[in-house]
């Protein structure tokens, strides 16, 4: 809190302590009397009285002081934050509160959440209050650490374990990644996965009610999504890219090669023919650079092409992006998505 004193905020210099304490950087000194027409200077530590003589005030050298206003300045924010986080906490408890008015209950139906450990906090308390279905999309660069990975098998595990599903869409290139692999190996109960080419970014809806999304590219920042509209949106999205996508939990099913064309090759083909670069392919795709180029140099060669040029030139004349590869039975297990809330 400020307060005023000598006509201003405690946090301002006056003009009157500027020419003071100007006139004590050049002379070395100024008298206590001198000093008292600015209390201010010693509000802020500018000044301090001499050992020798105590009714004189040296002035403090200006980076020394500055630094010292500047971490002040940077404690009184820090608290400021730490005050938001225990109202933010208090609140979020409140508004749980059954029976309040329902202007209030759609005031907070998005919340920005900072900091990778709150974000998983957060999810985690939504996946504990789960009961039904967990739908996620998890793109090739949700790199994860073991212990992230083993924190995320429990909480999934638990609500297989409460009878509820699981339904989760990768990248192909995640089919034989070692932490995938590991964690179908071990989750027990009503969980399938399944795989495309592209996906969108990371989204994780729980129980059709809480969407998670990222806010930012290093996912520092996540978005907590509670508007009916939009996570409906967000479950008729990840249904219709899972309707595309290829079975590769608990039933795998091989893409097949079409006229010596390998379904990867297929993707690339269709990227290629849209001018991008090598570097654009291999991140929408979700592979290396080098994996990228060998797939296109096997493109090139099956199809008879000599230069980048030709390359394209050949993909549409032979008609392989016009090839549709027959499509995988959906398993039995699948149900029915749930039918969107009324508007």
């Amino acid at each position: 809190m400020t307060t005023r004193r000598h006509g201003h905020d405690r946090e301002e210099l006056c003009d009157a302590g500027t020419q003071i304490y100007e006139r004590a950087l050049r002379e070395g000194r100024v008298s206590g009397e001198e000093a008292a027409a600015a209390p201010c200077l010693i509000d802020f530590g500018l000044l301090h009285p001499a050992v020798d003589d105590l009714n004189r005030l040296e002035p403090v050298a200006p980076a020394v002081a500055l630094h010292r206003l500047l971490r002040a300045s940077e404690d009184r924010i820090a608290e400021e934050r730490r005050r938001e986080e225990r109202l933010a906490e208090t609140f979020a408890g409140l508004m749980r509160i059954q029976g309040r008015p329902a202007e209030i209950e759609g005031s907070a139906t998005i919340r920005v959440l900072s900091g990778m450990e709150r974000i998983n906090q957060v999810i985690t308390e939504a996946m504990a209050d789960a009961t039904q279905e967990v739908l996620s999309i998890q793109p090739y660069n949700n790199a994860r650490s073991e212990a992230a990975a083993a924190v995320a098998l429990e909480r999934d595990q638990a609500l297989l374990d409460r009878g509820g599903r699981i339904r989760t869409l990768y990248q192909h290139t995640q089919r034989h990644a070692p932490l995938v692999m590991a964690r179908y190996e071990q989750l027990r109960g009503d969980v399938e996965a399944r795989t495309l080419d592209e996906v969108t970014e990371r989204l994780i809806v729980v129980d059709h009610a809480v969407a998670f999304i990222p806010a930012s590219k290093d996912r520092t920042l996540a978005l907590d999504v509670r508007n009916p509209a939009l996570v409906d949106y967000f479950v008729t999205t990840f249904h219709r890219l899972w309707r595309l996508a290829t079975p590769m939990h608990p039933e795998t099913v091989k893409r097949p090669t079409l006229n010596g064309i390998t379904p990867r090759q297929r993707a690339i083909a269709s990227l290629l023919v849209e001018g991008h670069t090598d570097a654009v392919i291999a991140d929408r795709l979700g592979m290396n650079i080098r994996t990228a180029r060998v797939h296109i140099a096997k493109l090139a060669a099956t199809l008879g092409s000599e230069s980048r040029a030709q390359l394209g030139y050949l993909i549409g004349r032979s008609g392989i992006l016009d090839q549709e590869a027959p499509a995988s039975p959906a398993p039995p297990s699948l149900r029915a998505p749930q039918a969107p809330r009324p508007l």
